[in-house]
């Protein structure tokens, strides 16, 4: 893992059993953000962007902490290896930091987070792919104004957040794991967030399922199928074909692997599937999926697929 020093600016390497702890940026990516190259380099302080690291790395001081670690600077972008590497374990570094900055550049420093239609609440940072996992992980995210006034802490605005995000306040404060809740669920989540490459809103949900793939830019939305494909190798849970296309017409045909996780937009109230009885596994094959599923008659020619994924409102009624 590659770390910057808050007292050199330095970056420096260390092995996975000798990670000192850190600090760790959470942001949304300007037009000219600082590279790896730029640290080392005179040029690099001339940066727009120069001063969002120096100000993390003063905070990290203030928090007695000799390392930060940032995504734009402490990767290796020119090696493919690397960044795939970063890719797989990022999830990992947010959940073993010892605290996260979330820093809101579009949010000022008067705003109040509670209040309806605050700055905090439309901020940007909301509505991007790779923050989710960001706000999720660490067991603590500070938030911080435009100017890096503290705006207030995840553990103290689990409520707020809750609301905004649809992401139990639980799972935000570690209570719960993320095992807990139904792959719709937290493919629900990310229905509204968006990423630069369409391929991103697949990486970036690898850690909020605990899977691992390798990264193929360019391959476009194959890459949210390859997701799915992976998560059904270790899970049986069938609330990941319980998605709704809402642009498809009557008579459009599809397979049962979504291809956004927009589709999933009305899945927050399905619950994970309780193992009472066995029931036949279902894998991938040369031919695509093989499943088994109880079908039911409904009128004219008309069938319908069972899947045992219950809703919250149905538990309620029993």
């Amino acid at each position: 893992m590659r770390l910057l020093n808050v007292s050199s600016l330095s970056l420096e390497d260390f092995p996975p059993n000798g990670i000192p702890p850190y600090a760790i940026l959470s942001h949304t990516w300007g037009i000219d953000e600082v590279t790896a190259a730029d640290i080392h380099h005179p040029i690099g302080k001339s940066n727009p962007s120069w001063g969002k690291v120096l100000s993390t790395c003063e905070q990290a001081k203030a928090d007695h902490l000799q390392y930060v670690w940032i995504d734009t600077c402490c990767i290796d972008k020119s090696s493919s290896a690397e960044l795939s590497e970063t890719l797989n374990t990022i999830y990992i570094w947010y959940e073993k930091a010892a605290i996260c900055y979330a820093y809101l550049v579009d949010v000022p420093k008067t705003d109040n987070p509670r209040l309806r239609g605050s700055a905090f609440q439309r901020s940007r940072w909301f509505s991007r792919g790779w923050t989710l996992q960001e706000l999720i992980a660490p067991r603590e995210v500070v938030f911080f104004s435009n100017d890096w006034t503290e705006i207030g802490r995840k553990t103290a605005l689990c409520d707020i957040l809750e609301r905004i995000t649809r992401i139990q306040e639980d799972i935000l404060i570690h209570r719960r794991p993320l095992s807990s809740m139904s792959l719709a669920r937290r493919m629900a989540w990310a229905a509204y967030r968006e990423t630069s490459r369409p391929e991103d809103i697949a990486y970036c949900l690898m850690g909020i399922f605990s899977v691992n793939m390798p990264m193929l830019y360019g391959e476009g939305e194959k890459a949210f199928l390859r997701l799915q494909e992976e998560i059904i190798k270790s899970s049986d849970d069938q609330s990941l074909f319980a998605w709704t296309d809402t642009d498809a017409s009557p008579t459009s045909l599809h397979g049962l692997f979504a291809t956004s996780p927009s589709q999933f937009a009305v899945c927050h109230d399905i619950l994970p599937y309780q193992d009472w009885e066995p029931r036949t596994p279902y894998i991938m094959t040369n031919r695509g999926l093989q499943i088994e599923l109880p079908i039911l008659w409904r009128e004219e020619d008309t069938y319908v697929a069972a899947l045992d994924c219950p809703l919250i409102n149905m538990r309620a009624s029993k």
